[in-house]
């Protein structure tokens, strides 16, 4: 058998990566300046489309989440405004019922033989046990609330209202002094006299801005106790003489100067508090030593024996009115001290020193109407003036409360508005 001899020709030899790898695919030849610029705006264009597209997705999520912020911070606002006119409207039909009330019981325990101002003193703070339900009853019956009472007390809070409580008990008596010489119409106006004094230690002690509204109502108000002092002179009950009339005077005066320190000082002091529960409970403290003092007053001057004596032989409608008399001033006067502690600590003690001046109005006209007293000319007159300067400023406040609601909702509105700005201008820059 023969063998082939031929020679099989060898595999061609294998191409090496290395030495054949074709550098053009990743090395391409280099640009030149018009090509560069080409390239660099077709990139730029790239990457603004891509912004543009995440720009106008999160604008429409946010518009979106701005509608809802928006709807649930107004319905936040228009509830918060709901209930703070609820409450406010509480304080005043307080005050309202209270203070015209209590002026006429005051009265009424003189008008029928009754003559120990310590009594009258000591029935305007002694109704402090009232108020006890409302501080104890929302924790521990009720269980709606986890706030202790009087848990939030330090020791300065309480040494403060300790000493407003005392300056409150001089301010009663003041008062009892001043209304048993006085008619009712005479001396309720004469307390007005306490609102321009209420403005000026406002803006020491509180700093409270004066403004044309403000200004403008203490103003008329005080205009109008001056046109009372100067045609009142003649205005005395039978027997009274004119030593006494002076004495109910300034002692009434007195009571107003005293009232017009009272209000600031708890506006000062209602800073420190963090709800309405504490203001009640502070009132608690503060008629507390006020009736201390009364108490002490009534004890040293006879006047507990007075009280029983009184009662028997010298209040001519007899011991049941008597007691019927005291008791309903205990209530009436609790009505109107917390109708004006939750009227400082809601609004400013400029507004409630003004909203009780208002009711000084209402006092003359029950005045006149409930005991005879005269109603001359200059009460007409002052009457009128008091009535106009307290519209004015509550038609100021309303305009300026709508004002607010306002400002409140477009806040609400600039500030989504800024995030979306923000938003916007953190896009472009990563963009960049």
């Amino acid at each position: 058998m023969e063998v082939s001899t031929q020679e099989v020709p060898p595999p061609p030899p294998q191409k090496n990566s290395t030495t054949y790898h074709d550098h053009r695919r990743h090395h391409p030849p280099p640009l030149n300046h018009e090509q560069r610029i080409l390239v660099q705006q077709g990139s730029e264009r790239f990457v603004m489309i891509l912004n543009n597209n995440n720009i106008n997705e999160e604008q429409e999520q946010r518009k979106q989440q701005k509608n809802t912020t928006t709807s649930t911070a107004a319905a936040a606002v228009k509830s918060r405004s709901k209930g703070y006119m609820l409450l406010l409207g509480i304080n005043y039909m307080l005050l309202f019922v209270g203070s015209v009330s209590a002026s006429l019981l005051s009265k009424f325990y003189f008008n029928h033989k009754g003559s120990s101002r310590w009594v009258s003193t000591w029935v305007q703070s002694a109704g402090f046990p009232l108020l006890l339900p409302i501080v104890y009853l929302p924790y521990y019956l009720f269980k709606c609330t986890n706030r202790r009472p009087f848990s939030a007390f330090s020791p300065p809070l309480f040494a403060y209202s300790i000493t407003v409580g005392l300056l409150l008990g001089i301010n009663n008596l003041l008062f009892s002094w001043g209304n048993s010489y006085l008619p009712v119409s005479t001396s309720s106006l004469l307390l007005s006299s306490q609102l321009a004094f209420t403005l000026i230690l406002s803006v020491i002690i509180v700093k409270t801005k004066v403004t044309f509204q403000n200004l403008n109502c203490v103003v008329l108000l005080t205009l109008s106790s001056v046109l009372l002092a100067m045609g009142s002179s003649h205005d005395r009950p039978p027997g009274l003489t004119q030593a006494k009339y002076f004495v109910g005077f300034f002692s009434t005066i007195g009571a107003g100067l005293l009232f017009a320190l009272y209000l600031p000082l708890m506006e000062m002091i209602y800073k420190k508090v963090d709800c309405y529960a504490m203001v009640v409970e502070m009132q608690v403290v503060m008629e507390i030593a006020a009736t201390v003092l009364a108490t002490v007053g009534m004890a040293v001057d006879g006047g507990f024996s007075d009280m029983r004596r009184e009662s028997r032989k010298i209040f001519d409608l007899g011991p049941t009115a008597y007691w019927w008399t005291l008791v309903s001033n205990v209530v009436t006067w609790q009505l109107c001290f917390m109708g004006t502690a939750g009227m400082v600590f809601l609004t400013t003690s400029v507004t409630g020193g003004i909203c009780m001046t208002a009711l000084m109005a209402i006092n003359v006209v029950a005045g006149v109407v409930v005991y005879g007293d005269e109603l001359g000319g200059v009460k007409v007159v002052s009457t009128v003036i008091c009535g106009w300067g307290f519209c004015s400023y509550v038609y100021g406040m309303h305009v300026k409360m709508n004002s607010d609601r306002k400002k409140v909702k477009v806040v609400v509105n600039d500030n989504d508005n800024d995030n979306d700005g923000r938003d916007h201008q953190l896009v472009m820059t990563s963009g960049v």
